[in-house]
């Protein structure tokens, strides 16, 4: 896929090498050069990285905007990544357009009539990870959803879980919940009806709020 990062500060290059890891083809759009220079030392190649600025549609269309299928605004000024999103959406009509909020006062501009698909609102996810850190012990928030109540969270399976060396098809799992992988140390596994599971694996899932109670209690101490 072509994926166009607009900022290259921490967020948008960490998410740059992730994306190159996974074989994408990225292109970090910065004017910055303290965050240029920071890309380069960090091994970002330049054929990657394009000076300019994100809001100007010029450089948008040098770095391939009219072909490319998503383009992430990780700046950290929320007026530039809503300057881009609309561009991006109105403008070039990308098909997935993500932003990213900064400031959590500013996060009800940043929905469908502004450009945005998918809105990253860090504040959101961080107090969702404390407050699930003191109601559920064995769950923690990996990303919230911008529409709807779902998360994608991370359970820990309790060596006291009433439900270790059971089968998936052997649990009643909550109707609104779905188990995407389940792992332990570099061993990652999709989950189907014969999966079994174990005391001390990671199981990531997608839930709405009151699945996450009911994945709690089926895998927490109990």
């Amino acid at each position: 896929m072509k994926i166009i990062i607009v900022g290259g500060g921490q967020v948008g290059g960490s998410i740059a090498h992730l994306l190159l890891e996974n074989d994408h083809d990225v292109t970090v759009i910065e004017n910055r050069d303290r965050s240029i220079q920071a890309l380069k030392r960090n091994g970002l190649d330049m054929k990657h990285l394009m000076v300019g600025d994100g809001t100007d549609a010029m450089v948008l269309e040098r770095a391939g905007i009219m072909h490319c299928h998503a383009l992430v605004c990780a700046t950290g000024l929320d007026e530039a990544n809503l300057t881009a999103a609309m561009m991006a959406k109105f403008e070039y009509d990308v098909p997935k357009v993500i932003a990213r909020v900064n400031n959590p006062k500013n996060a009800w501009l940043f929905n469908s009539g502004m450009g945005v698909d998918v809105k990253i609102n860090q504040a959101d996810i961080i107090g969702h990870m404390i407050a699930d850190e003191m109601n559920y012990r064995s769950i923690m928030t990996l990303m919230r959803l911008s529409k709807g109540e779902y998360s994608i969270v991370r359970v820990h399976v309790d060596y006291h879980s009433v439900n270790i060396n059971k089968k998936v098809a052997e649990i009643q799992l909550p109707s609104q919940a779905v188990l995407i992988a389940i792992y332990e140390e570099d061993n990652l596994v999709i989950p189907h009806g014969e999966t079994v599971i174990r005391a001390g694996q990671y199981i990531l899932a997608f839930a709405d709020e009151a699945a996450m109670k009911e994945l709690n209690h089926l895998f927490g101490a109990g």
